[in-house]
């Protein structure tokens, strides 16, 4: 073989070496065998679908976070108000029966009142600045006004939000509080104010009517804590299937472009030696084939 021809090999030799010792040490720092899309068209094409919906999963998860303690405030909430007309309906019930004094049934009155107050309070109840109750509303729910039965007037909106939680997937997240406090037929503002009034009047027949009220209210409250409870479920078992989405992405994304990394360190360890060999064959053989190939013929 020519002295030219030597040369060249060893060149050649540690071109190569010195790539595989670059795509070794690029490995191992990246995590990844696909660089480039030319290195694997196929791998790369699937890449880009599978970082697609990685994006998707992540922000469905967000958004199932972002509503799930606030479904989990309402539900609590309404639990809550379900205790308060439950109190409600013991003092009806006590005033009912015909044998209180008139300073104890005032006193009876006055602890309703004050439930009443609490269960307005529940209706505004705001998470973060949000009103849990007002529809899409920015403002309580729940005002006082003197020309309603109830003393109070609704004045947030209608309006539901649905969270998008999957791929054509919305989940219904709230109810507008007219249809949780003071809906037609199932008015709980409005029995609560007439137990009030009828303690107040001391007629046991009004009070036995407004307890009774109170306690359908109570019934009906409960369903739509219900649908809270019911949305609490929704979420929390599509947060679990996101989560797993989410694991099978990232099996499937190191699959396609990932290394082992135990497999990358021992190729990183055989291109350095690899590398060092061809240096050092390059080392000691070059500057003897040059010289021989600058000497004259004899």
């Amino acid at each position: 073989m020519g002295v030219a021809n030597i040369s060249v090999n060893l060149i050649a030799d540690m071109n190569q070496s010195q790539t595989a010792l670059n795509t070794a040490v690029e490995e191992l720092a990246t995590g990844q065998s696909v660089s480039e899309p030319s290195q694997n068209p196929t791998a790369s094409a699937e890449m880009v679908e599978n970082t697609l919906e990685t994006g998707n999963v992540d922000q469905y998860t967000q958004n199932v976070n972002s509503v799930l303690s606030t479904v989990e405030t309402a539900g609590s909430v309404l639990s809550n108000v379900v205790t308060q007309l439950t109190q409600a309906v013991s003092a009806g019930t006590e005033g009912a029966g015909g044998t209180e004094t008139a300073s104890q049934m005032q006193a009876l009155a006055s602890q309703v009142e004050s439930i009443l107050s609490t269960v307005v309070s529940s209706a505004n109840t705001s998470v973060s600045g949000s009103y849990l109750f007002s529809g899409t509303g920015t403002t309580a729910p729940y005002t006082a006004d003197t020309s309603s039965a109830s003393g109070y007037s609704y004045t947030g909106n209608q309006d539901s939000i649905s969270v998008a939680v999957g791929d054509n997937l919305g989940i219904q997240v709230n109810l507008p509080g007219s249809q949780i406090f003071s809906a037609s037929g199932n008015d709980v503002l409005g029995s609560l104010s007439s137990l009030v009034a009828a303690l107040k009047s001391g007629n046991t027949t009004q009070i036995e009517a407004a307890t009774n009220s109170v306690d359908s209210a109570i019934d009906y409250v409960g369903q739509q804590q219900t649908f809270y409870s019911n949305v609490e479920d929704q979420l929390n078992a599509q947060e679990s299937f996101l989560q797993q989405e989410t694991t099978t992405l990232s099996a499937q994304a190191t699959n396609l472009v990932g290394i082992n990394e135990s497999t990358a360190a021992v190729n990183l360890a055989e291109a350095e030696t690899e590398n060092a060999s061809a240096e050092a064959a390059a080392a000691k053989v070059l500057p003897n084939t040059l010289l021989n190939y600058l000497e004259p013929p004899t």
